[in-house]
């Protein structure tokens, strides 16, 4: 029986935050029941266990960042819209770091399939739109906007850029700059 006050939504939105906090590696039903105040066994009326818990929160990770993208986006085209598309993923993993890893987390076929994560691949097409690429060639800039928005961030949440100059917004500003001249110029070889 569902302990009073916990559903499901509560004990997801509850990982996530511990996610933040602890990071994504560290999230298991068992500390987030410490965190709650609860028997793990509690927990299992909402999730059947670490690995569907880590699931329920990548799930709710990419569905938050899928909104804030289509958000951001919305309105804007080229460089603008690359910059709002790439500030947001950037934005989204300093706010909620764990939530941010939990993006990653490899996901089943069905799963994937059902899940936010076809949008980010939508809202990449969407800012490509505007440079006229072909179908092939929008699917390699749809991977390269992911290898940089993903590869940036990743770094610089480890401390990649910490002790070095310029500082990594500056970086973050010329890359972005040097993405835009290269899908603009894009040709297929």
């Amino acid at each position: 029986m569902p302990r009073a006050g916990l559903t499901t939504e509560k004990v997801v939105l509850a990982g996530a935050d511990l996610a933040d906090e602890i990071g994504f590696a560290g999230l298991t039903a068992s500390e987030l029941a410490r965190r709650l105040g609860v028997r793990t066994a509690s927990l299992y009326s909402h999730v059947d266990g670490t690995d569907d818990l880590r699931k329920r929160v990548a799930l709710l990770a990419l569905a938050e960042l899928a909104d804030r993208g289509s958000d951001a986006v919305a309105g804007r085209s080229g460089h603008e819209a690359l910059v709002a598309l790439g500030d947001t993923y950037r934005g989204y993993a300093a706010e909620h770091p764990g939530r941010y890893d939990a993006t990653r987390l490899r996901l089943d076929a069905q799963t994937a399939a059902a899940s936010a994560g076809p949008r980010h691949a939508q809202l990449a097409r969407a800012v490509l739109r505007g440079y006229r690429l072909s179908a092939d060639d929008e699917t390699h800039a749809v991977r390269l906007l992911g290898t940089v928005f993903h590869g940036f961030t990743t770094l610089e949440l480890s401390g990649g850029f910490a002790h070095s100059t310029p500082d990594s917004q500056a970086s973050w500003a010329r890359i972005l700059d040097g993405l835009h001249h290269l899908l603009d110029h894009w040709s297929t070889p």
